[in-house]
């Protein structure tokens, strides 16, 4: 009681400003961001939860995302230890059906999509040695970034900086983990810089996990003067050789985590991915209440997969083989005029846009064995051709937005959107047993938000928002019919959400904040899987689910160099209709077990918590202690298995001096320190009951920076 009460005297002294005894008070500008309203605004103004997490050297190995966005809370981002499959991100439950790769959730880098226009993205292209921030947005505000954006992830580049500075730094420890990278950033004039350039190799937590991952990253900034402004991107991603351990069963993942299941080895699963990728963006003022942005961008990505299909069941006449080979050009463009100007005594704000993008991807598909004149088998190597595709999607977006301070203390926010996506496949692969399996699918839809924010006192807002969202198909999903035959399963529909936020967000003085919020979204025609067998998986539509929950976010500076951050997250994400599937390891063609209205959507935990102490200054000694905890989290439709909850703590300590023109700064830390046997993410749905990812045990990891300013 005595805590609670010092707690609440404490957060009441940092509203009104003032701070508690001895406390350090050093007063900081707000956020700004841009991912929610479009124009550049105070995520403190926003009505809607959006966090920006500032990307900054520290004391992490700073290879994946879920490295920084622990503090988000309403966003589940879970590192697999398997770089053939990427990150596992979802938000509010939008996205967790994903088993690779990020669906449901919007991506972005500088403004560019990274999300493809059927709704599938990755995050391994996310350059973060030259990030300056992550932006999260959250809730119906969301659904102004058109498909599958249950949430949006933006990540920025930082701007050039002055004086110029070159760093340098390394980063290794348990299981192999190496990354190396170099950075370069400048401003001489009008021109800016910032160019990266990073390596990391690992030997992985698991047997058969080695992967290693290359990234560069270019910004090119030049100011003409007069309001015009030009922003040149570039950046690819070579990952030649990532294997894939596969998940395990709850048996072998309780009898020994690290191994890799035999199938595995026999077929040498892996996956390899290169991607290059330009853009650019103009921007102009028109006069002093108009502005001008140009966004075009264009890349090519080529992926190879070797996956573990059995050959019994390769040899049937319409399986596509046990190895994926996707080969694509992708690109679109984005053009936004902004008016801003005052309307009856207050500020108004108005965006309006057409966006289109445009992926066209040669798909092919081989037996991953070959037998020879002898009749022996080698397995895991490009065989016979099984499958010949031309898949063609895009989409064409039009949108408005505008805010509106319509009195002293309220503010108001209304969009829409409308989206059309066009999916096409023209299958070249035509023989006795597999027919011409092309076709198109169409999707249009109009998703309106409107958000209204009272602000009670300049440390504390009130606000409360309503919008409709939705998602296609992915490819992926569309990509075999419920009688197995490949080609576009016409029967599948988009999923359309009714989202409903409130919140209130609370400023301390001295920088820090209390976020809260509780939503709903309630979604017809939710997409789920149907059947799961010999290497295909088909998806059917569920009349209706719903996500309901609330989120706290707390960041509070204490004094003396300390800060305490604490996000939680409470989710109830159910099926609230019946419907028939196929169990794990069984081969129904057929859906034929009932999961009942009120099963718990897989992937999903109902209690997510991550808290963190920190200590230090920019020089001299830091330190930090952190935990996770998470709930059980159920990995199938029919929730006949649950992955067990766990609780994590993480410490770290680093000592930065300076010497000469130099800034050196170091770190150590510890990871799990309790060693504790748990699973970091889930493949949801896995058709041989396989739904484990093991998270690593106890791990240590250190690293040193140099930073030269001239």
């Amino acid at each position: 009681m005595l805590a609670g009460a010092a707690l609440l005297t404490c957060l009441h002294a940092r509203a009104a400003g003032t701070d508690a005894p001895d406390a350090d008070v050093r007063p900081t500008l707000p956020d700004v961001v841009v991912t929610a309203t479009r124009s550049e605004r105070s995520a403190f103004d926003v009505p809607g939860s959006i966090d920006v997490v500032k990307v900054e050297p520290g004391n992490t190995l700073g290879v994946n995302p879920s490295e920084y966005l622990q503090s988000v809370p309403g966003l589940l981002a879970r590192d697999r230890q398997n770089y053939a499959q990427d990150e596992q991100i979802s938000i509010r439950g939008f996205g967790a059906r994903s088993t690779f790769g990020v669906r449901g959730v919007r991506l972005y880098a500088d403004g560019i999509p990274a999300t493809m226009p059927d709704g599938q993205g990755q995050v391994s292209a996310f350059s973060l040695g030259s990030a300056s921030r992550i932006e999260v947005l959250r809730g119906p505000f969301s659904a102004l970034y058109g498909n599958s954006s249950g949430g949006v992830i933006q990540i920025f580049t930082a701007d050039g900086s002055e004086p110029p500075q070159v760093e340098v730094d390394a980063a290794g420890g348990s299981y192999g983990n190496l990354r190396l990278g170099v950075n370069a950033r400048g401003k001489s004039d009008a021109f800016g810089y910032n160019v990266d350039l990073s390596r990391f190799s690992t030997d992985g937590y698991r047997g058969h996990g080695n992967a290693e991952r290359t990234n560069a990253n270019a910004k090119f900034t030049y100011d003409f003067g007069e309001g015009r402004k030009l922003t040149v991107l570039a950046n690819a991603i070579a990952l030649p050789n990532a294997d894939d351990p596969l998940g395990l069963t709850r048996a072998q993942f309780e009898t020994d985590p690290r191994q890799a299941v035999a199938s595995a080895l026999q077929f040498d699963t892996r996956k390899s991915v290169h991607q290059q990728q330009g853009g650019a963006i103009y921007e102009q003022t028109l006069s002093d209440t108009q502005s001008l942005r140009v966004l075009g961008y264009f890349g090519h990505r080529d992926v190879e997969q070797f996956q573990s299909i059995p050959v019994a069941t390769q040899k049937s006449p319409a399986s596509p083989g046990g190895v994926i080979d996707l080969a694509g050009d992708y690109g679109g463009a984005d053009a936004r005029w902004n008016w801003h100007d005052i309307v009856a005594g207050g500020p108004f704000d108005l965006s309006a846009g057409l966006s289109y993008d445009r992926q066209n991807q040669h798909r092919r598909g081989y037996n991953n064995y070959l037998i020879d004149s002898l009749g022996n088998t080698t397995l895991g190597v490009t065989g016979a051709l099984r499958r010949d595709e031309q898949d063609l999607v895009s989409n064409f977006d039009q949108y408005l937005q505008t805010t509106w301070s319509f009195a002293e203390r309220w503010l108001a926010s209304a969009g829409v959107r409308h989206s059309s996506v066009k999916f096409s496949a023209d299958d070249r692969y035509i023989v006795p047993g597999n027919p011409d399996d092309s076709g198109r699918a169409d999707y249009t839809a109009t998703t309106p938000v409107a958000g209204l924010m009272y602000r009670a006192t300049e440390t504390w807002h009130l606000y409360a928002s309503y919008g409709k969202g939705f998602e296609t198909p992915t490819f992926n999903e569309l990509g075999y019919r419920p009688d197995g035959s490949a080609g576009i399963n016409f029967q599948l529909v988009p999923a359309r959400s009714r989202n409903a936020e409130i919140g209130s967000k609370w400023r301390f003085g001295d920088g820090g904040g209390l976020n809260l919020a509780a939503f709903a979204a309630n979604t017809r025609n939710e997409i789920a899987v149907a059947t799961s067998s010999g290497g295909r998986t088909t998806y059917q539509n569920i009349d209706r689910a719903r996500r309901r929950g609330a989120e706290l976010r707390l960041d509070l500076p204490l004094g003396a160099g300390w800060r305490a951050q604490l996000a939680y997250t409470y989710l109830d994400a159910t099926f609230r209709s019946a419907f028939l599937t196929c169990p794990a390891a069984s081969t129904c063609t057929t859906p034929n077990t009932r999961v009942p209205a009120g099963a718990r959507i897989p992937g999903v935990p109902r209690s997510d918590l991550y808290a963190a102490l920190r200590w230090g200054e920019t020089l001299g000694w830091n330190a930090s202690i952190e935990t996770g905890l998470a709930s059980a989290t159920p990995v199938n439709d029919l929730n006949t298995q649950y992955a067990p909850g766990y609780a994590t703590f993480n410490l770290g300590a680093g000592y930065a001096f300076e010497m000469r023109d130099a800034k050196i700064s170091t770190f150590i830390r510890l990871d799990n320190l309790l060693d504790k046997n748990y699973a970091g993410s889930v493949i949801v749905n896995e058709s041989n009951g396989r739904y484990y990812e093991p998270a690593p045990g106890r791990s240590i990891l250190g690293g040193v920076r140099v930073e030269w300013k001239h």
